[in-house]
């Protein structure tokens, strides 16, 4: 179905028409609905959902938004679509490249302007990365759209490297097992936070924009980086991944298949109320540990 060269959402217009490129297609569409299938993302006792979906013009965001419009053209999901920017006041940020390509694919969008970027630099001393506040200040500002808009959902384009970084920032540097969890509710309890994309490689979400020729916008036009943690994070995983093809996955993997009585959290695991007999049993899983 998907391999039909006529049946096509626009966003999807001029893809290449090579074996490789329709693989990954398929591997991005199927990712994405396992994601919104496995977290809950569709309920259907409510009425059409609207969602608004996050699009920052990286590579991830442009992902996100071909993917969802791709399952919403062929009936696989129930919701409207709106997309949004949110221009930040960054210097130099090319305020025309979205508005023109939304319109040009037909894309229903919202594009806003809020100077959150003088904010960032009047609170942030120099040197120091920005990313931390001026992220806050987009997340309320795209809840405060969604609201207007009467969406259901915020939509971001995590993706499967971003959670696992994240894993480990909190390990490294906040001594806590947590990552991005791909559905959260919001802490005023009236919106969602989907990330349809929790199961999606990053280097799927590059090779796909890549050879779509998507206009790729970059996210250090205010000359603030990302951390340098999480860069030696980024750069570690890599490393690992090299020695061992495949285990950024199975780390990923690892995510949902935890067990708490083999941890050491007593709030989620009664550990003084384990008495012989229980039905929590070794199962043979300390032979991993070697012992």
């Amino acid at each position: 179905m998907l391999d039909h060269p006529d049946d096509i959402h626009p966003l999807f217009y001029g893809a290449p028409k090579t074996t490789a490129f329709k693989k990954l297609r398929k591997r991005l569409i199927q990712n994405t609905r396992e994601a919104i299938e496995k977290y809950g993302m569709l309920d259907d006792r409510a009425d059409r959902p609207k969602w608004l979906v996050c699009l920052s013009g990286g590579k991830d965001s442009y992902t996100l938004l071909a993917v969802l419009h791709e399952l919403q053209w062929r009936g696989l999901l129930p919701v409207d679509l709106l997309a949004c920017n949110l221009d930040q006041g960054q210097p130099n940020f090319p305020a025309t490249i979205l508005p023109k390509f939304l319109k040009d694919m037909g894309v229903p969008h919202r594009i806003e302007y809020q100077d959150t970027y003088s904010i960032v630099v009047d609170k942030i001393p120099m040197g120091r990365t920005m990313c931390a506040l001026c992220s806050r200040l987009r997340r309320g500002n795209l809840y405060r759209i969604a609201r207007e808009e009467g969406c259901s959902a915020v939509v971001l384009g995590h993706h499967r490297d971003d959670i696992l970084e994240t894993f480990f920032m909190n390990m490294f540097h906040g001594s806590r097992l947590a990552a991005m969890p791909p559905k959260l509710l919001n802490e005023q309890g009236d919106l969602f936070v989907f990330r349809p994309l929790a199961h999606v490689a990053e280097e799927n979400c590059e090779k796909f924009s890549s050879s779509m020729g998507y206009p790729i916008i970059p996210c250090d036009l205010c000359g603030s980086q990302d951390g340098l943690q999480r860069q030696q994070i980024k750069a570690m995983l890599d490393q690992w991944e090299t020695n061992s093809p495949g285990r950024r996955q199975k780390m990923f993997t690892a995510l949902s298949n935890t067990r708490p009585s083999h941890l050491l959290d007593p709030s989620i695991f009664d550990f003084k109320g384990l008495n012989r007999g229980s039905d929590e049993l070794d199962n043979g899983d300390l032979s991993i540990s070697g012992h």
